[in-house]
C-alpha cells in the first residue's frame, strides 16, 4: 500500500504567462503558493488480474486501455504501470473546478504513487514534468504549468517558465514571523459556483495569440509577479493584498467568463469590510475567492460575504510526498 499526499495551491500573481502562447515568446513567471489543503492517492496491488479505480465513480478492467477516466489512463501508461492494483482518491475540498489546481495535485499525486509502486526515484522535477505531459501534452488540455511545479515542490516559490521548456522554481524564504503574520491575513471564500476552467483558458490563449492588447497585458501581469516576489523577498507581506488586487483588475481584462455579477459583488463587498486585495483563484468563473484581511476586519469580511463558507489558509512547506509505504 503506498499513499501520496499533494498540496493544492493559491496563485498570488502571474497566472496565463505559464500558457505557451505567452512563455514561448518570452519568459513567464508566477507567484504561488502551496497551502494546506491535500489530495490523497492511495495505490494497492490488487488481488484479481483487474484495475480497481475508485474516484467520483468506480471502474473495473482488465487493461489500461479500457481505463475511461483519461488523466488515470495516462498517468499508469506514462511511469509504465500494467499490473493489477487499486487507485483510490480522497481530497479535502470540492477537487472540480476549485481554482486550486486540483486536476494537476491529482497529476502528480498519483505519478509520485505510481513511481513509488514501481521501486522508481520520486523526485518533485520528475513528477511535475511528467504530470504536464500528461495533462498537456497528452490530454491536450489547455492549461498552463504553474499548478504541476506548485504541487510537486511545496511552499511559496517563484515559478518560471522558458520557451524551451524548462521551469525554474525558485523558493520565496520568509521569517517565521512574517509568514505567520500573512497567514493570519489570508482567507479564502468557496464560491459555490463551478467552471470549466479549459473552456476560459481555451479563450484566453486564442486571444493571446491574435491580440497584442492581451499579450501587452499578460506582460504587465508577469512584471507584478516580478514586483510581488521583491516585496515577498524584502518581508513586505502586507504589500501582497494591494497587488493581487491590481493583478486581478488586470485578470479580468483577459477574458470575458474570467468574472461574474455575483463574483463582482462578493470582491466589491469584501473591500469594503476591509480587505486589501484578493483575486479569484485559478482560470475564473467560479472556485475559491482569496483575500488579503487584517484579522481585525475578520468577522465583517464574514459577515459580508455570508453565506458563502470561509477557509483560513497556511502555507504547506512541502510538496507531493509519500505519507505512507508498506510492502
Amino acid at each position: 500500500m503506498i499513499i501520496t499526499k499533494t498540496p493544492f495551491r493559491a496563485s498570488f500573481a502571474g497566472g496565463g504567462t505559464d500558457l505557451p502562447a505567452f512563455y514561448e515568446k518570452e519568459d513567464g513567471m508566477v507567484v504561488s503558493m502551496a497551502i494546506n489543503s491535500f489530495v490523497y492517492l492511495a495505490v494497492h496491488r490488487f488481488f484479481e488480474n483487474r484495475i480497481v479505480l475508485k474516484y467520483s465513480e468506480t471502474e473495473s478492467v482488465e487493461h489500461v486501455d479500457q481505463i475511461r477516466h483519461g488523466l488515470i489512463r495516462e498517468c499508469l501508461k506514462i511511469v509504465g504501470v500494467s499490473e493489477p492494483l487499486e487507485i483510490t482518491s480522497f481530497a479535502d475540498i470540492p477537487s472540480r473546478g476549485s481554482g486550486l489546481g486540483s486536476s494537476s495535485a491529482f497529476a502528480v499525486g498519483l505519478i509520485s504513487a505510481l513511481q513509488a509502486f514501481k521501486g522508481l526515484p520520486v523526485s518533485p522535477e520528475r513528477s511535475a514534468h511528467l504530470a504536464c505531459e500528461v495533462e498537456i501534452g497528452r490530454l491536450g488540455e489547455p492549461i498552463g504549468k504553474q499548478d504541476q511545479y506548485a504541487a510537486a515542490y511545496g511552499g511559496l516559490n517563484t515559478i518560471t517558465f522558458r520557451a524551451d521548456g524548462t521551469v525554474n522554481v525558485e523558493p520565496i524564504t520568509l521569517e517565521d514571523e512574517a509568514r505567520r503574520h500573512m497567514e493570519e491575513h489570508l482567507v479564502m471564500f468557496y464560491t459555490g459556483l463551478v467552471r470549466s476552467a479549459s473552456e476560459i483558458l481555451s479563450e484566453q490563449k486564442k486571444a493571446t495569440e491574435s491580440d497584442k492588447d492581451k499579450f501587452a497585458l499578460l506582460r504587465d501581469m508577469k512584471s507584478l509577479a516580478v514586483h510581488l516576489r521583491d516585496e515577498l523577498q524584502k518581508g513586505h507581506v502586507d504589500r501582497l493584498g494591494p497587488l493581487m488586487h491590481e493583478g486581478w483588475l488586470m485578470k479580468k481584462g483577459l477574458a470575458a467568463k474570467i468574472s461574474l455579477p455575483e463574483i463582482d459583488a462578493a470582491y466589491e463587498a469584501a473591500m469594503q469590510a476591509g480587505a486589501t486585495g484578493g483575486k479569484l483563484l485559478g482560470a475564473g468563473g467560479g472556485g475559491f475567492l482569496l483575500f488579503y484581511c487584517p484579522p481585525s476586519k475578520r468577522a465583517e469580511l464574514m459577515r459580508r460575504l455570508a453565506p458563502l463558507r470561509a477557509v483560513p489558509i497556511r502555507m504547506e512547506l512541502r510538496g507531493s510526498r509519500v505519507a505512507f509505504l508498506e510492502s
